[in-house]
Formats: C-alpha cells, structure tokens, sequence
C-alpha cells in the first residue's frame, strides 16, 4: 500500500529535524562540551521514518540501538527530549541517567519502543520476547486486540555478528514468531569494515536458505526503493506472522561517534556516500511526485528549523537533574508503578496471601515444593509461562517442572534452544509485554552467556525513570550436590547477583521456604534471581510439609533456626544445615540464623543477635574474596563494633573452583567439622 503524500510529509519533517538535531549538535553543543556522547544519524534517518510509519498497531514494539533516533523521533519523542537526553537535562526520557541516545518511548504513536542498552546486539533477544508475546496473547490468552502486532529490531551491520542476533534469528525461526530485524547496513563497525562481521559483507545473501525467514533488501537511501520493501517486510509480518531480515543499505555520513575522524574510508567512500545521502534524494523523490513543490520543501525545512531551534533553547533552559533523588527507582518503591512492564503495569495483583505456612500433611522435597508452587501458579495466573532447556516433556533436569506440561499445555511451560542469551532475553520482551516469565537455567555457571541481558534487566526501572520496568523471575540451581561437585555445575555465585544492580536475590533452604519466597517472586514488581542448592533438592533436611498455596515468605526477612547466646551464625542455603551439625557436635549455645534473602538482607536481625551474642560466624559456600560474608561483616564492623567481643570470623571456601573428587571438594566447602573449628576459635578469642 502506497505512503499518502501527508505520511511522506511527516517523514520528511522527521528526516530534516533529526538531520538538523545532529548538525546542531556537532557544530554547537558538543565543542562547547555540553553534549558528551554524540552519535550522528545522518544517512540513516530515511529508512528508520519509514519504518516507524509503519508501526501503528497499538501492540507493536520495536527495540533500538544507539544510532536511532530519527525512529524515536518518529514514534513521537519530541524535538525537546531529543535535546535533553544527550545534554542529560532532567526534561530527559531518563532524566539524565542515561546516555541522551540510549532510547525508550512509552507509546505516543502505538508503537512502544523498548528501552534501549548500551550493548551492541543487546536489543534483539527482548524484540524476539515481545514477538512470541503477541503469540501467546492471541493463542493462549485469546486477546483479538493482539492480533497483526509486530515486534522490531533495529541494528546495524557490526551487530549481526553478535550472540543477540543469532539468539534472537533462531527464536524467531523455530517458533515463526512476527518479527522484523531491520539491520541497516552502512558498511562499517566504528572502523571494521561489514566483510569482518558476515563473510561477503551481506547478511542478507547468507541468509537466504535460512528456514521460515523472508530475507529482503533495498537502498535504504532511496526513498521509493526502501517505502515498499519496508511496506512488505511489515505486511508480511502482521499478515502471515512470520519473521523477516530487512538488510537496508546506507550511508554513514558521520563518524561512528562524535570522536570519529573517519580515517579508515577513503576519499572516494566518502565521495559515494555523500552522492547516497537521502535527504537530497527525498527532496526530489517528493518534487517529481508532487507530494512536495521546491517552495513547500523551503518551507517544511525552515518550520523545522524553527521547532529544532527553539527545542534546543528549551532543553538548554531545563534545570539539572536532581542529585538526591538519583537513588530512586533501582527497585519498585511500593506505590509509584512504571508505565509499561510487568503485570503490575496492567493489573496490579490483589491476591491475599498468609504469612503462616500449614503443617499438615507430609514433609515434601524442596524440589517437589518448587513444582508445586509454580503449578498452583500457573493455575492461578495465565500470565505465567515456566520455560528453559529441557523443562518440557522431560520435566527439567532437576524435576522441577515434572508433568507441568501436560497439565498446562505446551505454549505456557515449553524448551527453547539452547541459549541462554535467548532465555533471559526474550524473557525481558515478555515481562515488557505484561507477562510473567519464569525461566529456568540448568547451572549457575550456564548463565554466563547472558549476563549482558541479565545485566541490563536489573537496570531498566533506574535508567528508565521508572517508565518500564522488567520483574522476571530467574530460577537457578546452584551449589554442588550430594554425589559430586565440579567446577562447571557446583557454582554458587551469590556474591555476584548481590552486586548485579536492581535484582532481588531469594536462596531458601528448605521447601516451606522455597515454596513461600517463589510465590513472592511471581508477585514481585521486581526482578528476582530465586537459586536452589542442589544438595537439598532431594534430601531429607531441608524436607516440610508444603505450607500451601497461598503462603508468602516477605523478602528480606531472615529465619531464626536455632536460639543461642554463645555466638552468632549467620548462613544461608546448604551451609545452614552444616552449621547445625557443627553446633550439635560442639553442645554450645550458638545462634543460627538463615537469611533466606542475600538482597535485601535481613541485618536488623543480625545486629540483633549480635547485640546478644557478642559474636559472629559468617558461613557460605561461594568463594571467600568479595564473598556477600564480607558485606555482612563489614556492616556489623561498622554498626555493631562496641558490642564485639571478638573479630568478626568469615568461613567459605578459598578462591577455587570446586572440585570435582570428592575429597577435594570436602576441602573446600565448609563442612561441619571445618564450623565446628572456627566457633571454637571464635569461643576462644
């Protein structure tokens, strides 16, 4: 379907306020050094107008990267806002906590644009999310208003070499999901020329055979050439929901970043790139279809002139951001709920739940309370989806999610391929669209290749300014178990979530724990990383009676196991049942307490009991340098020093792997022999 001349009006207008933007700010702001980070859009402005034009679903969504603002700008942020964010005035769409071109929009013209990472690639796992969410709403949840929704992923060329995109192409594919990877090609990674990042330099040649994707290119500098093909790649998602690799070829008129002088192209790259430039060649497109006369082109350019400028007067005049309150939104606050993200931002929850668990019936597995809960969950809750490798048919390699498939079906707890950067990633798309994404990750350790995705979830509510956010709920294995360890699947690893911005940190050590503090993660408004220690999945001491179905335990909230006045041992996970037995062994009046929550930790109660005891033990499993204990430890040293009557004693395991024979492993991680030691160091001081 043909663009009217009234939309390539409004595209020209984008096309020449962002164009202008750009001149403005690397002739005026940036030598002043009062925009620092500039990255220049010219030569890619026509095809991102273009593709935004498209995207009037009020379900649709893209994802971006650092070079997108003339997208932005024509989804409907204002020629002020684009002002802001680079010179970081509080007017800005993150209030100054950003880079000014690291994007999100809340929806103007329909479309929602997803808040954007600093990260090359980042932005198209989250767009796959979003993809298969607009699937699950129409399949599962029978919501018609979703039907025809697309999702969109801009990038350019250097990115398609990155883990994100094949993460997402293989998303897409397999599942025939309705997104757009729109990869604007402009020949260059800063100054990596595009045959490093795809052999031939077209990735749109060596993806044609690939299986259910429609691969299309264009000029995505001439204006007739891209409108159609951009119209195409867009129909044939919304009407066939399938996935399609738009390949746009453009110019990058400007260095990749401010900083840039452009060295590596030669003279007559740069002679073919300026012939390329689609402002001009828009001009003329509009004067020969009469959409423009030349006296209209002169006016529309000097109205724009006129708005960018006194845009730009505006952004200047905004105050700075304020500095106390660069604190707020790293976690939901309890009442100020984001715009978009989470089911909190369509309904929030109104479920009542106890704080005391039922006793009766018999003890159950803490594994066995992981699945039950996320059955009564998923009963209870539509928006839930339970996903990972394996956790389908075979029911998780842990069990976890046994026969949950067959009672809910095969769209709401599924496998995906393997990888991780795939899970967690799409994971964020989904929780942007308003569902409830549970993924499992088999290891500890597997989650290394999607700490760039796990990374930037934990800080879309801060850098967003509490405009989105992305409460998922991780749920991880971790530690090693009762026939081996080995360094690749015994991983524990807390320290690091703790120190991972914006994430809550749930390690219960039993099942009515489990069970209760799962239920509080499904309900979270946050993002929470739920780990379960792999020596208690199955044994009998961290073995309950299930406390039922609507059982909470509140995060933050430790567990006193045990009462005593000697000392204080403070523990969390498979090491509360070691520091049991070393107390049994020894006969002493020692507390322990479980803080059942790494962040936020419980330390009133801590200081408390250290207030009684005069001393303290901290004991856990993941290494000792920069270990959480050291946290704990330094907080009593600072809030509780006149109450000691001992230093404060750490024991965990020296800066190693776990091993995998077992007599190693013994002599790594705390056993109750190696606690019952130190207390009695800590006795004796």
């Amino acid at each position: 379907m043909a663009l009217s001349s009234e939309a390539w009006r409004s595209i020209a207008r984008t096309v020449l306020a962002s164009r202008r933007i750009d001149e403005i700010e690397e002739r005026e702001l940036a030598p002043k050094g009062l925009v620092t980070y500039q990255f220049s859009a010219k030569g890619h402005e026509l095809i991102q107008a273009l593709v935004a034009e498209q995207l009037v679903h009020p379900h649709d969504a893209a994802t971006v990267y650092y070079r997108s603002r003339p997208f932005v700008l024509h989804a409907g942020m204002t020629y002020q806002e684009a002002f802001s964010g680079p010179l970081a005035r509080s007017g800005s769409r993150n209030g100054g906590r950003d880079i000014g071109v690291v994007h999100n929009l809340v929806p103007r013209r329909n479309v929602t644009v997803l808040p954007a990472s600093g990260d090359v690639g980042a932005q198209y796992t989250p767009a796959a999310g979003w993809a298969q969410a607009i699937r699950y709403y129409v399949q599962v949840l029978g919501e018609s208003k979703w039907e025809g929704a697309v999702a969109v992923a801009l990038g350019g060329d250097g990115s398609v070499a990155t883990n994100g995109f094949w993460s997402a192409l293989t998303v897409a594919t397999t599942l025939k999901l309705p997104l757009v990877m729109v990869i604007e090609d402009n020949g260059f990674g800063i100054s990596v020329r595009s045959e490093l990042q795809t052999p031939g330099g077209n990735i749109a040649n060596n993806l044609r055979s690939f299986r259910n994707l429609v691969v299309l290119d264009c000029d995505g500098a001439d204006p007739a050439a891209a409108a159609e093909t951009v119209e195409e790649a867009i129909r044939t998602a919304r009407t066939k929901g399938k996935p399609v690799l738009l390949r746009a070829r453009v110019p990058r008129l400007c260095g990749h970043s401010g900083a840039d002088n452009q060295s590596y192209k030669t003279a007559e790259e740069r002679t073919d790139e300026e012939e390329r430039d689609p402002l001009p060649r828009l001009r003329n497109f509009l004067q020969r279809a009469g959409s423009l006369s030349a006296q209209q082109w002169k006016e529309l350019a000097e109205s724009v002139e006129h708005e960018v400028r006194s845009a730009c007067e505006a952004a200047l005049a905004e105050p700075e951001p304020d500095p106390s309150s660069v604190t707020r939104y790293v976690f939901f606050d309890g009442s100020t709920i984001q715009q978009v993200g989470g089911q909190w931002a369509v309904e929030p929850p109104r479920q009542t739940f106890t704080l005391k668990p039922s006793v009766e019936g018999h003890r159950v597995n803490f594994i066995e309370a992981v699945r039950r809960t996320l059955a009564s969950e998923l009963e209870r809750n539509r928006r839930v989806l339970v996903f990972g490798e394996d956790v389908g048919i075979k029911g998780g390699v842990h069990g976890a999610t046994m026969d949950l498939q067959r009672q809910f079906g095969s769209d709401r707890v599924f496998d995906t391929s393997l990888s991780e950067e795939g899970i967690i990633g799409r994971s964020v798309g989904m929780a942007l669209a308003g569902l409830v994404p549970v993924p499992e990750i088999q290891f500890r350790k597997y989650l290394d290749p999607a700490m760039e995705q796990f990374n930037d979830c934990g800080t879309i509510r801060w850098r967003t300014n509490n405009q989105f956010a992305a409460p998922i709920i991780v749920r991880i294995p971790v530690g090693y178990s009762k026939r081996t360890g080995d360094p690749w699947h015994s991983v524990s690893g807390e320290a690091i979530f703790a120190h991972t911005i914006g994430w809550i940190v749930a390690f219960p050590s039993n099942a009515r724990d489990a069970a209760g503090l799962l239920r509080s993660s499904l309900y979270a408004n946050d993002p929470v990383v739920f780990l379960e220690h792999r020596n208690l999945l199955d044994t009998a001491p961290a073995r309950t009676p299930y406390p039922g179905d609507d059982f909470i335990v509140p995060f933050g909230e430790a567990y006193r196991v045990l009462e005593g006045t000697a000392a204080t041992i403070v523990t969390w996970g498979d090491m509360v049942y070691q520091s049991l037995e070393a107390v049994r062994q020894l006969r002493v009046s020692i507390e322990v307490i479980d803080l059942r929550t790494i962040r936020p930790w419980d330390k009133e109660m801590v200081l408390e009991s250290v207030a009684k005891t005069g001393r303290c033990l901290i004991v856990h499993e993941d290494t000792i340098t920069c270990g959480f204990g050291a946290e704990i430890s330094a907080t009593i040293t600072e809030e509780a020093f006149s109450l000691l009557d001992a230093p404060v004693m750490r024991l965990a395991p020296p800066d190693v792997p776990i091993p995998y024979n077992k007599a190693l492993m013994a002599a790594v991680v705390p056993t109750a022999e190696r606690i019952a030691g130190a207390i009695e160091q800590l006795l004796s001081y």
